[in-house]
């Protein structure tokens, strides 16, 4: 008996109840985000509307699937056409919140973050419907070592520090974009790395890992400023459970280049495929 006159296999019990509920409403709440998508538009009209919707379907059957081959897919256009059916909710945030108006930025041309929800037994249907499987067991951390060059002089992307903020803050978009935790090294821990005589894409994990934060797979990724071009030429390869895989593109931004590169990691760890 407790204090308090309660015996204490019931005070356990309680407790193991309460845990398991809270465990459960986490793992929940990280499942629905999967089912979650966010664009831009400009204006709360209809017609823009419908144009965000669309988009985030797509990007919705990609993040619960982890099936990056789905982007772009013709099958996904009469889907696209009805994006509204799917939809539970939706919600705008004024980009320029707190900013006077002017012209026509006040009215039909203010950007706004359109964030969906749809519902999730129609998004599975559809997943079937295209021969593909929610992705919806618990999703590996991934630690991401990203090295930029945009001339003779070589940088990682970091979590700390100014040089890498764009590329970093596009990382994590791309992350959010497919469903995936990325975490960065910091400046200190790549400080002594020594990147312009290291191949990322050929070096042993062994080499590598010790500067990087620990998590349950590693994304390694090499992006070259293509002159010619004028966009990056990319290199991935990606160390799951042992095994290593490589893909390879270009002529790409570098937001671009996270959103392709994630996506393929995506569907390398949900099994549909490689890149």
């Amino acid at each position: 008996m407790t204090r308090l006159g309660v015996p204490r296999w019931w005070m356990s019990w309680c407790l193991g109840l309460w845990l398991a509920v809270g465990a459960f409403s986490i793992a929940d709440a990280e499942t629905d985000s999967l089912y979650q998508a966010q664009t831009v538009v400009t204006g709360q009209g209809a017609d823009n509307r419908q144009v965000g919707f669309a988009a985030c379907l797509e990007d919705v059957l990609i993040k619960v699937s982890g099936a990056f081959q789905l982007s772009g897919d013709p099958r996904l256009a009469p889907l696209k056409a009805r994006a509204a059916e799917f939809v539970t909710r939706f919600d705008y945030h004024d980009q320029m919140s707190g900013k006077p108006k002017r012209d026509e930025q006040g009215t039909r041309d203010r950007p706004y973050d359109l964030t969906v929800m749809f519902d999730r037994p129609k998004i599975d249907d559809l997943l079937v419907g295209l021969h593909v499987k929610p992705w919806l067991a618990r999703r590996p951390t991934m630690a991401a070592m990203i090295v930029m060059t945009p001339g003779g002089r070589s940088y990682a992307v970091v979590s700390d520090g100014r040089q890498s903020d764009l590329q970093r803050d596009a990382l994590y978009a791309a992350a959010g974009k497919r469903g995936l935790d990325v975490v960065l090294p910091n400046s200190s821990a790549v400080a002594n790395v020594g990147f312009d005589g290291i191949d990322l894409i050929q070096a042993t994990p062994a080499a590598l890992t010790a500067h990087m934060p620990a998590a349950d797979v590693q994304l390694f990724g090499h992006l070259t400023w293509d002159d010619a071009e004028l966009a990056w030429s990319t290199q991935w390869r990606l160390e799951n459970a042992g095994k290593s895989h490589r893909w390879q593109f270009r002529g790409v931004t570098f937001d671009e280049a996270f959103r392709r590169a994630l996506g393929g990691a995506a569907q390398i760890l949900s099994d549909n495929g490689s890149p």
